[in-house]
């Protein structure tokens, strides 16, 4: 079967009506702390325990946290829009101002977050403009008691239905 006619602008509207969560993939590696904005992120297996997210393949983040060899996924809360926003910005130091400690294998827990999960590549898979990523989890732990920072039709939040 062909691909739809109308391309990304398309997929991009209709798949936007899927709400989902925004995290930020980080890590540590020799020249300090790096990491990035990513929304498509889900649980994938709990024997063994495995979590996937899709980085895109111009990221240049993404090499750099692979050859660290561990990661944290954090999982944003409502109040951390700017750190979305930051941390999805190109050649900006995303790390001024944001305050973190580290898990278990180092990398970067952000402050705030509603969850967090300390991983190490299991696998990696074509995904078109994206690479499937499937990570093992080494240690998890939930984080404030917030909302989650969601995303939805092109923007934060959900609009509120009266």
């Amino acid at each position: 079967m062909a691909p739809f006619p109308g391309g990304g602008k398309t997929q991009r509207e209709v798949l936007g009506r899927f709400c989902s969560g925004i995290t930020v993939v980080t890590a540590v590696t020799d020249d300090g702390p790096v990491g990035f904005t990513c929304q498509s992120f889900a649980s994938l297996s709990l024997d063994p325990p495995l979590v996937s997210f899709n980085p895109a393949r111009t990221s240049t983040t993404w090499p750099l946290i692979r050859e660290a060899g561990s990661f944290c996924i954090n999982v944003l809360s409502v109040e951390q829009k700017d750190i979305s926003n930051a941390f999805a910005r190109s050649g900006a130091d995303r790390f001024a101002g944001v305050r973190w400690s580290p898990a278990p294998s180092g990398a970067p827990i952000l402050d705030g977050g509603i969850a967090w999960a300390d991983c190490t590549l299991w696998a990696e898979y074509d995904g078109g403009d994206h690479t499937i990523v499937a990570a093992l989890v080494h240690a998890l732990d939930e984080g404030v008691d917030e909302d989650p920072l969601l995303f939805y039709r092109g923007g934060y939040g959900i609009p509120s239905r009266w």
